[in-house]
């Protein structure tokens, strides 16, 4: 059994880590059996393999004498080892240690230096040949995503033939959570290859920009690219959000969204019954999506339809004319302006035009990559959610449990303890949920070089201070995507109750994961407290077609709330111009 609150041991070898990416996916503190039998125990491995993968270095250039390399948990927060990632960029040829910062830390302050950290054995001429080739054949050489296909129908055969859990015995329920495994691994390989060739395709088209003079075309290169799996959901509620617009589904909407899924099923409408069978199936469709859709103990949208229902709601208040396929129409054009613009500075010189060809190919490709990968895991750990809520539920049937959600405190190693006698860890699992939903409280530090804080250190959440700004003043973040916009700031620090966000108003945001795309629809701009060019919120954003700023650190503290704001998309400025 693992410690708990899981603190992992920080490498001497590797020892810079930091919150980046991984805390936009992950912003909570993890649960003991999503530790132990889902997201981190399978993407630690997995991570590892996709580095080997790309060719880099093999598997004993890892710290033997630390258990988790890539990912640990220091007080239950995910970290991700950014040496790694560092020396990633070092070996792998036009790429750079601070590309990678840039890519993963955006622009976030306090940051040691490579040179703080740089080991002898980091460059290696012969890792770095073989990087090269993977770089030609697998990344720049790619012309589809045949294994991710593959992943993905492998998956949505799994989930077609899910059983229904409350026929299942106990013993079997407990097998199903851990019998994922080997397939989780194999996906999060991908998913991290996907991530590291999409971060050399970004970093690539940022160059080639650069050199032509025209930096400020490498984010429109990159937009509007179409067919990337995260923003389905999006053009999903759209067709949802206008269903509902009819009277009779419209006027159970005004009732509220609380117990709104229970009027829908119980209305004998044929409108409202045309409307649900269209929820359910896109319920059935997208069950595993929600707010920190990793951590198998939050509440999903098949779990929890009010989720899905409560943006919806919002979304059926937008006007017809801010479609997300129109918008993602407007930045494709755009995409194509831009690459004609490069195509006839590069017309002279058939070599260079080859080139570039193939890293715009690239740069799209592996965005589509990263996110059809990304979708296909959050797939399947939803599979092992919905097993676990049903030996949840058993316990609370039982006496055992005060909640479902109690069954995530348990250590997998646990769990066949826990079925011989389930009343022995009744008050295990409350004093480690007390313990556990206090975690929410600490904020993790963004950086870990060396040295873990002492959780006693942690800033809390709550006696944390911050200067609101006032008007005219700026922060500054890094560009995710170019636009200029003017409207209310609306400040959102969880997608859970998008009620308060009306249609145009700018999203600002301290994170942003899958949950929160459909809220870019009703939104004019984006802003994130933390991110990267590279990061979820970015892409989506290119996508939907709205400006977005990332690395705007403390903008939800600092950025007062209905405040008259202006998102420059392209220089990553953010001003207060009115508070009234």
């Amino acid at each position: 059994m693992a410690e708990w609150p899981i603190n992992d041991t920080v490498s001497k070898v590797f020892p810079l880590y930091s919150r980046a990416n991984v805390g936009e996916i992950f912003p909570d503190p993890i649960s003991p059996l999503n530790a132990s039998a889902g997201f981190q125990h399978n993407l630690e491995p997995g991570w590892r393999d996709a580095f080997v993968a790309c060719r880099v270095w093999n598997h004993d250039l890892y710290d033997a004498t630390v258990d988790k390399n890539i990912l640990p948990a220091f007080g239950s927060y995910l970290y991700i080892n950014m040496s790694l990632m560092r020396l990633f960029g070092v070996r792998v040829p036009g790429m750079s240690p601070e590309s990678v910062d840039l890519q993963y830390f955006g622009d976030m302050p306090g940051i040691p230096s490579y040179d703080s950290e740089k080991r002898d054995f980091d460059q290696d001429p012969a890792f770095e040949e073989t990087a090269g080739a993977w770089l030609l054949e697998e990344v720049i050489g790619a012309t589809g995503l045949p294994a991710y296909d593959a992943d993905r129908d492998e998956v949505l055969k799994l989930r077609a033939e899910r059983p229904d859990m409350t026929t299942l015995s106990d013993q079997e329920l407990r097998e199903r959570i851990c019998s994922f495994n080997p397939l989780l691994r194999r996906l999060f390989k991908h998913h991290i290859e996907a991530s590291l060739k999409s971060g050399v395709g970004l970093g690539a088209i940022a160059q080639v920009a650069a050199e032509l003079g025209k930096p400020e075309l490498a984010l429109t290169l990159v937009s509007g690219i179409g067919d990337v799996d995260s923003t389905v959901p999006s053009q999903r509620m759209w067709t949802l959000s206008r269903a509902a617009q009819a009277p009779e589904v419209a006027a159970l909407f005004d009732q509220g969204i609380d117990e709104l899924y229970q009027r829908l099923t119980d209305s004998n409408d044929p409108v409202v019954a045309t409307f649900r069978s269209d929820l359910d199936d896109f319920l059935t469709d997208w069950d595993f999506r929600g707010p920190a859709e990793w951590e198998i103990r939050a509440q999903t949208w098949g779990v929890k339809p009010e989720l899905a229902l409560g943006t919806i709601d919002r979304m059926r208040r937008v006007d017809d004319a801010e479609a997300p396929d129109g918008k993602n129409t407007i930045r494709a054009q755009e995409r194509e302006d831009a690459a004609a613009a490069i195509r006839e500075v590069l017309s002279a010189d058939p070599e260079a035009s080859a080139q570039f060809e193939a890293t715009l190919n690239a740069a799209a490709l592996w965005q589509r990559g990263r996110e059809r990968a990304r979708t296909t895991a959050a797939m399947v750990i939803h599979e092992i959610r919905l097993p676990a809520r049903e030996l949840g539920r058993r316990g609370v049937e039982s006496g055992a449990l005060d909640s479902i959600e109690q069954i995530f405190m348990l250590f997998a190693d646990e769990l066949d303890d826990y079925l011989a006698d389930p009343t022995r860890f009744t008050d295990i699992v409350r004093e480690r949920e007390r313990s556990y939903l206090e975690l929410f409280d600490f904020k993790p530090p963004f950086v870990v070089a060396g040295d873990v804080p002492a959780l006693d250190a942690w800033e809390r959440r709550t006696a944390a201070t911050n200067t609101a700004l006032t008007v005219g003043e700026t922060i500054t973040g890094v560009s995710g995507c170019t636009g200029t916009v003017r409207s209310r700031a609306r400040v959102l620090t969880t997608p859970d109750d998008p009620s308060a966000l009306e249609p145009g108003e700018i999203l600002v945001a301290p994170i942003t994961d899958p949950s929160w795309t459909p809220l870019f629809v009703a939104a004019s701009a984006v802003v994130v407290d933390v991110g990267a060019p590279f990061s979820h919120a970015a892409i989506v954003s290119r996508e939907i077609g709205i400006p977005c700023v990332v690395s705007a650190t403390d903008a939800t503290k600092r950025i007062p709330d209905g405040a008259l704001i202006e998102v420059d998309g392209a220089t990553g400025v953010v001003t207060v111009l009115d508070l009234d």
